[in-house]
């Protein structure tokens, strides 16, 4: 499976929060929108994790 962007991510959660804001969204979609939202969420935190981690290792090589 190809490795999704986090920009991507980000994009798609702006849509969905903005669906569930405006009411456009129907009820039976609520929960599919919502899942969909915590799966891109969960993404976009483990790619921060991981960059902190890149980037610490960086400056930790720098230093040394």
């Amino acid at each position: 499976m190809a490795e999704v962007k986090y920009s991507k991510s980000i994009k798609k959660l702006e849509e969905i929060i903005e669906k569930i804001e405006s009411e456009e969204i129907d009820v039976d979609e609520l929960s599919a929108n919502v899942k969909e939202a915590v799966s891109l969420i969960k993404t976009c935190k483990n790619k921060i994790e991981k960059a902190e981690m890149e980037v610490k290792k960086v400056v930790d090589g720098f230093e040394n």
